[in-house]
């Protein structure tokens, strides 16, 4: 049955779940992430344009099935970069690639030991799931090399509001500005922005299905107007989908809003 579960455990993001979550999307994550390909282009396009090049080693945390790691080696060229998923799973996907050329380390980036010296530190996608993006970029800043870079996107306040409206639950997102203040220690902004993206869909179940799809649905949450958090039935998904119509439903579709922030920033000597 299709569903979709947020839910956060005493603040602490059921990571064991979402690693096998995405485990189960990575067949089909790559066709369904159009948002996620279209952040990994912007920045890609970012980098280029702020950040002084040549990076010739590179760590990406957060890596998954590799749309964003081809567009790095295709316009940076860097003689190696190291790749870093919470799904051990999806080093299968880059088996295509020169050996020579990368290193696959798995694990949760919040505990996973890096190589350090590198001159730039990446990821699109992922920072929402951790749980103190504060030790994190403090973590990037002892392994950058001096005027080493961080650029990352993650996801605003504004992302997938449909749902946490009709259920109550979501992510603990960031805004730009906490994002912006959490790096203010360690680093020079270079560029920080963020926008709003619509998709529509026909119907609130396809909505389900094509987060399902990409993985997001990796924690649980409350069903629809009640207290209880378990796997939705037949009638919760029949509720839910009115609702959504109800509320959000415009000209026989349904949105889904993405709501990405993209920051590029510079290692500070602290």
């Amino acid at each position: 049955m299709v569903y979709y579960h947020y839910s956060i455990m005493h603040n602490q993001i059921q990571k064991e779940r979402v690693a096998k979550r995405f485990t189960k999307a990575i067949g089909t994550y790559t066709d369904q992430a159009s948002v996620q390909k279209e952040i990994a282009r912007k920045m890609t396009g970012l980098i280029q344009q702020y950040i002084h090049l040549p990076c010739p080693e590179i760590i990406e945390f957060g890596c998954g099935t590799g749309n964003y790691s081809r567009m790095l080696l295709q316009t940076l060229h860097p003689k190696h970069i190291w790749l870093n998923d919470l799904c051990g799973e999806v080093k299968h996907c880059f088996s295509d690639l020169p050996k020579e050329q990368l290193t696959f380390l798995p694990g949760d980036a919040e505990s996973t030991t890096f190589p350090g010296g590198k001159s730039l530190i990446t990821s699109c996608s992922t920072l929402q799931w951790f749980d103190s993006p504060a030790d994190f970029f403090q973590k990037c800043h002892n392994l950058l090399a001096p005027e080493g870079y961080l650029a990352f996107s993650s996801f605003g306040k504004e992302n997938m509001k449909e749902i946490r409206e009709l259920t109550g639950s979501g992510l603990p997102y960031l805004s730009k500005g906490e994002l912006e203040e959490l790096l203010s220690p360690y680093y020079d902004i270079l560029y920080a922005g963020e926008e709003l993206i619509s998709l529509n869909f026909n119907h609130p179940l396809d909505i389900l299905y094509h987060l399902k799809q990409t993985g997001v649905t990796g924690v649980s949450g409350k069903v629809p107007n009640s207290q209880r958090t378990s796997v939705w039935t037949r009638r919760d998904l029949q509720e839910f989908s009115e609702k959504y119509v109800e509320r959000f439903g415009s000209a026989s579709k349904v949105p889904l809003t993405y709501h990405p922030i993209y920051i590029l920033a510079k290692k500070k000597t602290v």
